[in-house]
């Protein structure tokens, strides 16, 4: 319990950060796709919150916390169009925050005994909850390499 304490301390400390991207730039400067790039700032963030949900819900048997609509816009394999409103803005950056303060939540009660095992693209398997929370940990780094590299051309 420990380690998964210390996990979710990790992932707030990560979302944080992301918070700070919707708190410092524009609302065009999160649309900015920059050429040779294929997504934004803002879906990057909107990403890693489809994700968390997919890792942790989905493949423990559970509805996730997100429209199909807000599901539809960021899962992999997505392009943004570079549109996305200030309310949606607003949105990201609330559930930033509520979707890993419920996950929390519901690891506490137990609600992620079954697990789908899965092999990601990128060679990880998953066998149960901590190890996709471990994986989406390693997965919200990675993005947040990408949005720095996006910022270098704002």
């Amino acid at each position: 319990m420990q380690v998964m304490n210390t996990l979710f301390k990790s992932i707030k400390r990560s979302r944080e950060i992301y918070a700070s991207y919707i708190e410092n730039y524009t609302l065009e400067q999160l649309n900015f796709i920059p050429d040779g790039l294929r997504n934004n700032l803002i879906w990057n963030i909107g990403h890693i919150i489809v994700s968390q949900q997919r890792l942790a819900y989905l493949l423990s048997e559970n509805e996730t916390l997100l429209t199909e609509e807000f599901t539809n816009k960021y899962v992999n394999g997505t392009i943004p169009d570079g549109k996305t409103t200030q309310e949606e803005v607003d949105e990201i950056k609330r559930l930033l925050f509520s979707t890993i303060e419920q996950t929390i939540i519901d690891y506490e009660k137990v609600k992620f005994e079954n697990y789908t095992e899965t092999q990601t693209r990128t060679g990880f398997l998953l066998t149960n909850f901590e190890e996709g929370m471990l994986f989406n940990h390693y997965h919200e780094g990675v993005h947040l390499g990408f949005m720095m590299k996006i910022k270098r051309f704002i």
